[in-house]
């Protein structure tokens, strides 16, 4: 296998797109503070903001970059003179960086929002490229609402950046409308078509307003894309975007597709925490790999199976992203066997008689709670005893 072809850039940008959530403005020494976890982590490129945005986050930008040693850092731009001119400013102090410019590249866009014609776009893009190499020699280029273009003239757009000195080629699906088996043909049509390609890195940048950026993201990898733009938690514009953990647990679960990330899955868990903490972002407990729910089982039949074999019902160890252990939780739906493992926990050691007559008590006071914990168990054994 060649390790670097199939190596797949992580590109974060929970500080930049999962920043845009209304109420999760996040001040310098937060930033840096999540950028330090994040390169911890060990993503690729942090996406540290969009400088021209306002004098906040120019200043983030700038704190990042002096802060941050390994990553590569990454400021966001429009296809303009200021917006670049700005970012060159805010990233003159980072070891690694990036300017990420580009325009829209679907005919929506380029009618209703620019009001403008594809020649006079495809005109600004190659403009927005080289003015960049000014001051950087890494470039990313983003035809925003790529997964609505027309793919000749998204072709066209990706050859003409790429001449024009673009190193990382950024194909987005900015709306969430792309069903992942028509994204994974919008990357590979690009491959095949593009005489250039070889010499850019192609990127995704996937919403999930329909509920599918992670599918489209492995689409998108999975069709020869080798950089995934994501977020911690899943955070970001509207709906949010492709989730971090998701995609480094995927890659490192299928380990059958050769490719792989750079990522200490262990410290998943510990950075997506960060991340709901200091952005008052709480995680839905049923959310993929880092909800409280992820490693949790109350049916008897998923606790039966577990206690005798994890692989049954778990795809993932838990210690591979940061928890010390699943959790078997105690409900009215819980068997024999979750009982008596949890009071042999507690220093009850039971036969399968003694068990079921603790289990009758156990289920009454079940369906009168939602969970029963330890110090109800210990209270039902104390009363067995009287």
């Amino acid at each position: 296998m060649n390790d670097m072809k199939n190596k797949i850039w992580i590109f974060d940008t929970t500080l930049r797109d999962g920043e845009q959530v209304p109420g999760c403005r996040l001040n310098s020494i937060e930033k840096i503070r999540i950028g330090k976890a994040l390169e911890e982590l060990g993503v690729d490129v942090i996406e540290a903001g969009f400088p021209i945005s306002s004098p906040g986050d120019f200043q983030s930008v700038q704190e990042l970059s002096k802060a941050i040693r390994k990553p590569i850092i990454c400021g966001l731009t429009r296809a303009r003179k200021e917006d670049i001119d700005c970012a060159a400013e805010a990233l003159k102090y980072a070891k690694y960086k990036r300017i990420h410019t580009g325009i829209g590249a679907s005919d929506i866009h380029i009618k209703y929002k620019f009001n403008s014609t594809r020649e006079k776009i495809l005109e600004q893009a190659i403009w927005s490229v080289e003015y960049s190499k000014k001051f950087v020699d890494d470039v990313e280029f983003y035809a925003e609402d790529a997964g609505r273009a027309d793919l000749p003239y998204l072709a066209k757009m990706v050859e003409a950046v790429i001449k024009a000195g673009a190193t990382v080629v950024n194909i987005p699906d900015t709306t969430g409308y792309c069903l992942p088996d028509e994204f994974g043909k919008i990357i590979a049509y690009l491959e095949q078509n593009v005489k250039n390609i070889e010499k850019a890195i192609v990127s995704i940048h996937c919403h999930n307003d329909l509920g599918m950026a992670t599918a489209n993201t492995m689409a998108g990898l999975l069709a020869g894309a080798r950089q995934a733009e994501v977020t911690i938690n899943g955070i970001g514009e509207r709906a949010g975007n492709t989730a971090l953990e998701e995609i480094a647990m995927i890659i490192q679960t299928h380990k059958d597709i050769k490719l792989r990330t750079q990522i200490d899955s262990k410290k998943i868990i510990q950075t997506s925490k960060l991340v709901s903490e200091s952005m008052h972002m709480p995680i839905q407990p049923n959310k993929a790999i880092v909800g409280k729910n992820a490693f949790a089982h109350s049916s008897g039949i998923h606790q039966h199976g577990l206690l005798k074999n994890r692989n049954n019902y778990e795809i993932i160890n838990p210690n591979d992203i940061g928890l010390s252990a699943s959790s078997i939780i105690l409900t009215a739906r819980s068997g024999r066997a979750a009982l008596a493992h949890r009071l042999d926990k507690l220093g009850y050691t039971l036969n399968k008689d003694e068990v079921s007559k603790i289990y009758d008590r156990f289920i009454a006071l079940a369906d009168t709670k939602k969970e029963i914990n330890d110090d109800d168990l210990v209270n039902i054994m104390r009363k067995t005893k009287e």
